[in-house]
C-alpha cells in the first residue's frame, strides 16, 4: 500500500482537487489516477486493459490524467538513460505518447460510445447483410505493439431487430478496438455490443490481422496474421448461412 493511500484524505480550503497528507503529515495533492481507481474499486467494478471507464472519469480529468501520464513517460525515457532535456527529438516525446495513448489510441476506454440511432426493421428484412471489410487499428496488451487488421460482420435481422446506419459499424468498431487487448476478446466484445444494439437473430464477425508483437520483436515474422470468428444465433445453428455468408466473406475478401 503507497503512502498516500493509507493517509487521511484531506480537501484544502477552497481547493477543487482532492489531497492527501503524505509520511510526515505534509499536504499533497492526490494523483487523479488515484481518484479514478478508487472509484472503480469502491464501485466493485474491473478496470482491465481492455474495459471502458468513461463513467468514472469526471469533467477536466482526462486532461489531468494526460499530464500525469507525461510526467511518468518522462521518467521512463529516463529511465532508459535517454536526454530529454537536451535531445532535440525527445524533449516533447512524453507529451506526444501521452496524448497518443489517451486521446487517440486507447481512447475506446476513456470516452463513452459513440451515439448510434437504431431505426426499427419497418421492411422486415430477412436476408443476410454483409458490412466490412471496415479497416481497424488496435494494440496487443501485451507488448502495447499495433494490431491492424480488417472486420466483417455478418447480420440475420428479424422483424423485431434494430438497424443501425453503415458508417455506425466502423464508428462502434474504432471504440471497441482502441483499447490494449487480445484479438479474441476484442472480436466478442464487437459481437456483444451489436447483439445488445441490433437483436438480430443472427450475428457473425470475422477479423484478420497483423500482430506487430510478432513482426516487430520475437520471431519476427512478417506474413503471420491472425483470423479468428464469433458466431451468434442462427449462425451457429444454420449450416447452409454459415456457409453462404464465409463464401461471400472470401469473395470480398479476394
Amino acid at each position: 500500500m503507497t503512502t498516500s493511500d493509507s493517509a487521511p484524505k484531506r480537501q484544502a480550503a477552497g481547493a477543487s482537487t482532492p489531497v492527501v497528507a503524505d509520511a510526515r503529515g505534509h499536504v499533497v495533492e492526490q494523483p487523479v489516477s488515484e481518484r479514478i481507481r478508487a472509484r472503480l474499486l469502491a464501485a466493485r467494478q474491473r478496470f482491465h486493459a481492455n474495459d471502458n471507464i468513461s463513467r468514472f472519469i469526471e469533467p477536466g480529468e482526462l486532461d489531468q490524467l494526460s499530464k500525469e501520464v507525461e510526467n511518468r513517460l518522462a521518467d521512463v525515457l529516463r529511465s532508459l538513460v535517454i536526454d530529454i532535456d537536451n535531445d532535440h527529438n525527445t524533449q516533447e516525446t512524453a507529451r506526444r505518447v501521452a496524448k497518443m495513448y489517451l486521446k487517440e489510441i486507447f481512447a475506446g476506454r476513456y470516452v463513452h460510445a459513440p451515439s448510434v440511432t437504431e431505426f426499427p426493421n419497418v421492411e422486415q428484412l430477412s436476408e443476410l447483410m454483409i458490412v466490412g471489410p471496415i479497416r481497424v487499428r488496435s494494440a496487443c496488451s501485451h507488448h502495447l505493439c499495433p494490431i491492424i487488421g480488417k472486420l466483417w460482420v455478418g447480420v440475420m435481422p428479424n422483424q423485431h431487430s434494430n438497424l443501425i446506419g453503415l458508417s455506425k459499424y466502423a464508428r462502434l468498431a474504432e471504440w471497441i478496438m482502441c483499447r490494449p487487448q487480445i484479438q479474441e476478446e476484442a472480436v466478442s466484445q464487437m459481437a456483444d455490443l451489436l447483439q445488445q444494439k441490433m437483436n438480430p437473430d443472427g450475428l457473425a464477425i470475422v477479423m484478420e490481422a497483423e500482430h506487430f508483437c510478432m513482426h516487430w520483436r520475437g520471431v519476427r515474422d512478417t506474413d503471420a496474421k491472425m483470423t479468428n470468428s464469433v458466431m451468434r444465433g442462427s449462425f451457429l445453428k444454420n449450416d447452409s448461412l454459415r456457409r453462404e455468408f464465409l463464401t461471400l466473406l472470401n469473395l470480398n475478401r479476394g
